[in-house]
């Protein structure tokens, strides 16, 4: 029975019985296959345990394996908040590793996907470390595994991303580890993922504006396109409607072959008046009165970029919730400074 095999699997782990362990991970692979959506998320139901409390090395291989779960149908609620939650664990200790051997030798850490660990690395930091040698070193090796499983867990599910609590606190872990590892960065964005948040639209040169609510959207070239799409039409703004395959694949779609790269509309500029760059996230306009503010003004230069989502697995979405006259907006623009170019720029 699959929850049967999942169950034991997270037994070992539990256990750091690392010889049944070992036949246990394809096994559970081997069964996965073809089962419907309901059994694989009993299966993870059944791992969830062992994500949150095995040794970070059998740990982060089950959070992996339940990240495949999910991304072939399984619901990521039943280990999502856990593996969010390990994976900062994990990176707060993978942090004091590399402090430690940083100390130790003046160079880098070795490369997780390079190295192994070994008596020779634990000794290294152990003077540093003393008794939590043994599970910063763990933790260094684990961190790949973790941030990938994170990463399709933040991506698949709403409900994971709105279940993460202390959410500063741990954006700001997964930002101190990320230069040890890329794919933190991912985490860090996803992490930042605005759901169900209304935006403040103005267009500088009419006076008007619109309430958007966006949700997973991963970056600006994505709202942007997304701005585009509800806000350039007849009665909106004027221009040229986005072509439609830029907006499905912003929305949920795969890039059809052949799609042209995507063509920016406006400059954004946020209530300050600085640039809101199509590579930042939504996360990050600040802002006024409790209201994220977008300032549309006409385009300094020709933008283009390529179309599709930044975390593919993750569908974005921007809905209209009110037009607004620009006398409706007076109080608002009080508070909007003239674009200022950045250095250079």
């Amino acid at each position: 029975m699959f929850e049967q095999i999942c169950a034991n699997l997270a037994n070992a782990a539990l256990a750091g019985d690392q010889q049944a362990f070992g036949p246990l991970l394809p096994a559970v692979q081997e069964q996965a296959t073809g089962l419907p959506a309901d059994r694989l998320t009993a299966g993870v139901r059944a791992m969830a345990g062992a994500i949150a409390e095995a040794p970070p090395h059998l740990g982060g291989w089950v959070a992996v394996l339940t990240g495949a779960l999910v991304e072939n149908g399984a619901d990521a609620g039943p280990a999502g908040p856990a593996i969010v939650d390990r994976l900062v664990e994990v990176a707060a200790a993978a942090l004091a590793f590399a402090g430690a051997w940083e100390k130790a030798t003046g160079g880098a850490p070795p490369d997780p996907m390079e190295h192994q660990p070994s008596q020779e690395v634990w000794a290294t930091v152990h003077p540093e470390l003393g008794d939590g040698a043994g599970v910063t070193m763990e933790s260094w090796w684990a961190l790949p595994q973790f941030a990938m499983a994170a990463s399709t867990m933040l991506a698949r599910d709403q409900a994971v991303r709105a279940s993460v609590t202390e959410r500063d606190f741990k954006i700001s872990v997964v930002e101190q580890a990320a230069p040890y590892l890329g794919q933190l960065e991912y985490v860090r964005d996803l992490l930042k993922v605005l759901d169900g948040e209304r935006l403040l639209v103005l267009d500088r040169a009419t006076g008007r504006g619109w309430t958007v609510v966006i949700g997973g959207v991963g970056d600006n070239f994505q709202l942007h396109t997304l701005l585009a799409h509800a806000l350039v039409r007849p009665g909106g703004m004027p221009g040229e409607a986005p072509d439609p395959r830029w907006v499905a694949s912003s929305i949920d779609q795969d890039v059809e072959p052949g799609t042209p790269a995507v063509a920016g509309v406006w400059n954004l500029v946020d209530a300050h008046g600085s640039w809101i760059w199509n590579e930042g996230v939504p996360a990050d306009i600040p802002e006024v009165g409790g209201t994220r503010i977008v300032v549309l003004d006409p385009p300094t230069y020709p933008r283009t970029w390529s179309p599709g989502r930044r975390f593919p697995l993750m569908p974005g979405s921007l809905t209209v919730e009110g037009a607004h006259a620009p006398e409706e907006l007076r109080d608002w623009w009080q508070h909007v400074k003239p674009a200022v170019p950045p250095a250079g720029g």
